[in-house]
């Protein structure tokens, strides 16, 4: 069992050093600033995508809203941007100078309490963590203590984005309504509009994603992390061992909730906007399939089931925009009929089992051919000795 442990191990070391080079190496070097904005946006998804990895499968909790979080942090991120360009000499033209020009169009004459605090950027950082986990906490304190689960609690996480969605879009004269948050220019006065910005967000994304990674690693591997599985598997016999599996399970979906909220806020700043498109069931569901397909119980699976799934995705909607929605669906659907593991599945049940005979078949060549060496001993020549 300890050999097998330290092989999935080092399986999965390797894995994240080949995700390291390609996102850190191959994709700036062979990607002009453009495409690699675009596959940055793409890894702005991935932070949820390893959030279900241990919600959904370490954990055995599917939750189709986790765009909820995505969009909170996102917005966090969005009104601290906003402040910083609506300044009053920027919005002079405004009937009511040095709020955000949405606020104006809607008649509001003073900046609302609860942006007053975004114009801090420490606070933002902050806030991008803790409004998702605040609002995780509530949901799963009100639903796991009373242990409800299951299609259920996906069925209310679903309807949790459906309200949100609806009360970002009527309270327009304070979020923006349909439009979202837009025209966000600056980070701390650096143009996030230029190529040099963007190329530069690339990498504090791409680390920051790495950075989740480990740290979902380090849950994983911990006690922690196979109480989670325990939960999956036998529910109820881990709660008749003693442990409060609903504070397990409020810890498991916070953590997922402040990954998206890091997610959410650097897609704001990889794009330049945030909109209550973000937030709603539609894209939720679409994280859950990039998850399904990078395969939901492998972290690193995760992250190339985004980027194939937002690749596609681009790539077909280019030439066929009317048709995606049915291959989103049809793709779905052959996930879970043709291999339920995902990428990750396909990798380790047909993939690395070839490998590993190549490899056996290599280091096998490469002794006899050692032993065949000129000066080698022979066995009857050391024998003899």
């Amino acid at each position: 069992m300890k050999s097998l442990a330290a092989g999935g191990r080092q399986t999965e070391i390797v894995g994240f050093v080949i995700l390291a080079a390609v996102l850190l190496v191959l994709l700036p070097a062979v990607t002009d600033v453009f495409r690699l904005n675009l596959y940055g946006k793409y890894l702005t998804y991935a932070f949820v995508a390893v959030g279900l990895v241990l919600c959904w499968g370490s954990a055995g909790i599917l939750s189709l809203g986790q765009g909820i979080f995505f969009g909170l942090g996102g917005y966090c991120m969005a009104m601290f941007l906003k402040l910083e360009s609506s300044t009053p000499e920027a919005t002079a033209i405004q009937s009511t100078p040095g709020i955000p020009d949405f606020m104006d169009w809607n008649q509001i004459t003073e900046l609302p309490w609860f942006w007053e605090p975004f114009h801090s950027f420490g606070f933002t950082l902050v806030a991008v963590v803790l409004v998702p986990v605040a609002l995780a906490f509530v949901i799963g304190f009100a639903m796991f203590t009373r242990r409800v689960g299951g299609v259920y609690f996906a069925i209310i996480t679903q309807a949790i984005a459906a309200i949100l969605t609806i009360l970002i879009i009527g309270q327009q004269g304070y979020t923006g309504g349909v439009n979202g948050i837009t025209d966000l220019r600056t980070l701390l006065g650096f143009d996030i509009r230029s190529d040099q910005a963007k190329f530069v967000l690339y990498f504090v994304n791409a680390f920051l994603l790495l950075g989740a990674i480990v740290l979902a690693m380090i849950v994983r591997r911990s006690k922690l992390g196979r109480i989670l599985v325990a939960m999956r598997d036998k529910e109820d016999r881990v709660r008749f061992s003693g442990y409060g599996v609903a504070g397990f399970k409020i810890f498991v979906f916070c953590f997922a909730a402040a990954l998206a909220g890091v997610g959410g806020a650097m897609f704001t700043l990889q794009v330049g906007f945030m909109s209550p498109t973000f937030v709603g069931i539609v894209p939720s569901i679409e994280m859950v399939i990039y998850c399904a397909v990078g395969g939901r119980l492998s972290l690193i699976g995760a992250v190339y089931g985004t980027l194939l799934v937002n690749w596609a995705k681009t790539s077909f909607s280019e030439s066929f925009p009317e048709l995606w929605l049915f291959a989103m669906g049809a793709l779905f659907i052959a996930v879970v009929l043709a291999f339920p593991n995902g990428l990750a599945g396909v990798y380790s049940a047909h993939v690395a089992p070839r490998l590993k005979r190549v490899f056996a078949r290599s280091a096998a060549a490469s002794k006899a051919g050692d032993m065949a060496a000129p000066g080698a001993a022979t066995p009857s020549a050391a024998a003899a000795e």
